[in-house]
This record gives structure tokens, sequence and C-alpha cells, in this order.
């Protein structure tokens, strides 16, 4: 049986000027590798590492993705799985969240940009002014598209929910295996690998440049 379609929506702005700091940093650091000497060159591959590294994970990892399982909520350092039976609503303040029995799930790459919409949209949420016609996309903001085309997803799984455990993590992501009805969240093993070899190229430089 084929796995049902995944969907990811994720901040294309974001990612375009993180690649674009990638490729930049990449040329720097071959420039500093090949022609730098000493100390310093040393420092300044460790702080071009550092920056990639940390782009990666604020800007390029961080995405939402509906899956026939859940939602893989992936954020800068964690990534939290919601089963479709616990997700309540999906809606947009500052940024997009889902509402779970537990509590609010925020993702960290789909934010409102628009000072004045935040504005709004937290009045609303305080019960001081009344809801969006949800029937008009092309009256909604990218983000609100985004969590309207969320409820259909959660609305049509939950209608017809997959049966038999997750089997790997290409199906719903690393945080789903183990879960059942209910959000979990996890440190993924990636996030730890870029964290612990840019920590230790860092540390290695400032020891023995």
């Amino acid at each position: 049986m084929d796995r049902p379609q995944s969907t990811t929506h994720a901040s294309t702005s974001s990612r375009v000027l993180a690649l674009v700091w990638v490729a930049i940093a990449v040329l720097l650091l071959l420039d500093v590798l090949l022609r730098g000497e000493g100390r310093s060159a040393w420092v300044a591959s460790a702080v071009l590492v550092a920056s990639v590294a940390g782009v990666y994970l604020v800007w390029l990892r961080p995405r939402v993705v509906s899956t026939g399982r859940g939602l893989r909520m992936v954020n800068p350092l964690r990534e939290t799985f919601v089963p479709w039976s616990a997700v309540v609503w999906v809606d947009v303040t500052d940024v997009l969240r889902v509402h779970t029995p537990g509590g609010v799930v925020r993702s960290w790459p789909l934010r409102e940009t628009k000072r004045a919409r935040v504005r709004e949209n937290l009045r609303r949420d305080s019960g001081l002014a009344d809801a969006d016609d949800d029937t008009d996309p092309a009256r909604q903001r990218p983000v609100d598209v985004v969590a309207r085309q969320l409820r259909r997803d959660a609305e049509r799984y939950k209608a017809r929910p997959l049966s038999g455990p997750i089997r790997d993590v290409g199906e719903a992501g690393p945080a789903a295996l183990g879960a059942e009805d209910t959000p979990q969240t996890m440190v993924p093993v990636e996030v730890i690998v870029v964290l612990a070899v840019t920590a230790v190229y860092f540390a290695g430089v400032l020891v023995l440049a």
C-alpha cells in the first residue's frame, strides 16, 4: 500500500536568503582556508562554520509537514509530531498555531510579518474582534491559507484515519515513532550532530590554533 503523500509548508523567502548566505559563507570559508594564515584565519573559519550551522537550524530546517498520520512541526531545535486525532484547531496570531487538548504547538517558520495583521489576530484570539470569513482564500494572507489547508487536512484524515503502526521515520518524522493520540516532542539526532560538530570545531580552533 502506497504511503499518503505529504505536503511541506515553509517560508520561501527565509530559505532563499539562507541559501544565499550559505553560498557566500562557503566561498568565504574556501578563501580563508586557501589564503588565510595564522590564528585569525582559523577563528574566522570557525565563525563561518558556526554561522552556516545557525542558518541551517534557524532558517533551512524549520517547516510544517502535513502527513497521513499527523503534523510534523519542525522548529530550530525541536520537532513535535501532532497526530490528527489531537488537532483541535489551526490558526494564526503572530505565528501559525496548532491547538491540541494538551496545549498549543507553535510553528517557527510560518509567521505573520505584518504588525497590523498580528494585532488584529491577537484581538480576534482574545474575543475582541469578529473572526474572518474562512471561505475566501483570495482575501487571506499566505500563512492564513496554510492554516486553512491544515484544518481541511485534519478534517479529511480524521474522517478516514490510517490504520497500523508508524513503522519508520520517513512516514511521519522521528517524533512520530511511539506516539499514539497525543503530541510528542523530541530533539532530532541531526540537531545534536550539527551542534556537537560545530561546538567541537570551534573549541578545537580556540584551543589548538
